[in-house]
């Protein structure tokens, strides 16, 4: 049993140096390439190292096997699980379900190199369980990204609104009106997604559907209605600078809101660790002097 443990243990680890070498060679193959016809050696996108590093060995082994994969429902789900969090412009449909398909058998291979050179102690048998785990590595990395994007949303969400609001009392109209916040609005997901609208608009979508497109995309509850009462407004000819400005009032009391709501929570969270970890503290520094008197003058008191 110990040698059959041994021989996986070689396997794991000849596997994950093979998978390295081919990695890094082919990267280096395709710079070179790049370099002889004068071309710049362009990377595409990388949040972390993990897809950096793997990204040379799934695209060209692991891509061109799921393309032919019949799994268009699950390509759909993908895709929408990419555009929610942002990463759409680091991974296509096809190329991040490569992504997790590498990640079963480049996630062991990994720590089974580390833990047979490194010595960690990491028993054989829960290779496996990081292969489940690299496989829902991808869905855990998206799940915090769409939250970040969600929250940096919501936080320019008022600013927005107020310079649309200004820029349509002004004098512009709604698409002058977008491309001043997009000119002039600090970089933030909000801000890319009017400028996607813009770009929309401008090969040929009516701005209701433009603006409906930007709602699915940020798959959030104050952003669709938002873009419902902007539709609403437009087709009923209402004037749109009152529209946005009643919008941003109503924003900032629902921010208000949830602000003293996240505050009454505070105060109820805090309770746990004040009782596990103050309240004894306090209690040591009362009575220990005490204690340590009564224990000097053998429990005969004071």
């Amino acid at each position: 049993m110990e040698s059959l443990t041994l021989y996986a243990a070689c396997a794991f680890v000849g596997a994950g140096v093979y998978i390295l070498a081919r990695m890094f060679f082919h990267q280096e193959e395709q710079r070179s390439a790049k370099q002889l016809l004068g071309e710049e050696a362009e990377d595409r996108k990388a949040s972390n190292a993990v897809i950096k590093y793997s990204r040379p060995f799934f695209s060209r082994y692991v891509v061109p096997i799921v393309r032919g994969l019949k799994i268009d429902a699950y390509r759909k789900t993908l895709k929408r699980k990419l555009i929610g969090s942002g990463m759409d412009d680091e991974f296509t449909p096809d190329e991040l379900f490569s992504f997790k398909l590498f990640l079963i058998i480049g996630a062991p291979a990994f720590v089974g190199g580390v833990n047979y050179f490194g010595d960690f102690g990491i028993p054989w048998y829960m290779l496996p369980l990081f292969s489940v785990l690299g496989f829902y590595y991808p869905d855990l990395m998206m799940s915090s990204a769409a939250k970040t994007r969600q929250r940096a949303v919501i936080r320019a969400m008022p600013f927005i609104v107020d310079l649309l609001a200004l820029s349509t009392e002004a004098g512009l109209d709604f698409l002058g009106a977008i491309g001043k916040v997009v000119e002039k609005a600090r970089p933030s997901p909000l801000v890319s997604e009017f400028e996607q609208v813009l770009k929309e608009i401008k090969i040929g979508s009516s701005r209701a559907e433009a603006l409906q497109e930007m709602g699915v995309r940020l798959n959030m509850q104050e952003i669709s209605s938002f873009v419902a009462i902007l539709i609403s407004a437009d087709q009923m000819g209402a004037s749109i600078g009152k529209v946005l400005r009643q919008q941003s009032e109503q924003i900032r009391t629902q921010r208000f809101l949830a602000g003293e709501k996240e505050g009454a929570k505070a105060s109820q969270k805090i309770m746990i660790p004040m009782f596990i970890f103050i309240l004894p503290a306090i209690m040591l520094t009362i009575f220990g002097p005490f204690g340590l008197a009564m224990m000097k003058d053998g429990g005969g008191g004071f």
